[in-house]
């Protein structure tokens, strides 16, 4: 069964901006690679929603008030986080965040050493 997949909230808004930035930089600038890394991630969550690193339920973070978080890593150290609803009949996976490392780092909790 394939699954859509919908960006939601900050991810739709930061594919957009990485959209018009990709197109005005060109193909071979660094956010055109991010956006062909994403596009590909988007395309095998379609094919297989758990595609992903499932992330543990004591580490998902309270702001996204979601049952199950799931992980992609994307060029660049970025990731693409998502979490998965269906039913017998359609599975969506609904994009939470696109983010960089540092900001990752920061919504994990997790500190330099």
């Amino acid at each position: 069964m394939k699954a859509r997949v919908i960006l939601l909230g900050e991810a739709e808004a930061a594919y957009r901006r990485l959209n018009e930035v990709a197109g005005a930089l060109g193909p071979g600038s660094d956010e055109a690679r991010l956006l062909r890394s994403i596009e590909q991630k988007i395309a095998f969550l379609k094919e297989n929603p758990f595609y992903g690193d499932n992330v543990p339920k004591r580490l998902i973070p309270r702001s996204y008030r979601v049952p199950n978080l799931w992980r992609v890593a994307l060029t660049g150290h970025w990731r693409l986080l998502y979490t998965i609803k269906g039913d017998a009949v359609e599975v969506i996976c609904f994009v939470l965040d696109i983010l960089d490392h540092k900001r990752y780092d920061k919504r994990f909790g997790y500190r330099k050493r």
